[in-house]
């Protein structure tokens, strides 16, 4: 999944690593020493409710560094 876009955005520096747990809680964790933090949000099926799911939520809550958020394509 990362691949097309490593390729296409070559010049953006990106980390991963894989960890156990809480998505909302690992992502907070990372973002103490991130410069940015990119979430995905969900799709919009009905016109009306949350769009923002839990870990999003959380991180935009909580992550010292700023926070994107972007919608799933």
């Amino acid at each position: 999944m990362r691949s097309p876009w490593r390729k296409r955005y070559a010049g953006v520096e990106v980390e991963a690593e894989t960890v156990v747990g809480s998505s909302a809680y690992q992502l907070v964790e990372a973002s103490q020493t991130a410069r940015l933090v990119i979430v995905g949000r969900r799709s919009r099926t009905v016109p009306l409710g949350p769009h923002l799911g839990h870990t999003a939520h959380a991180v935009i809550h909580h992550s010292p560094a700023p926070v994107a958020v972007v919608p799933l394509t």
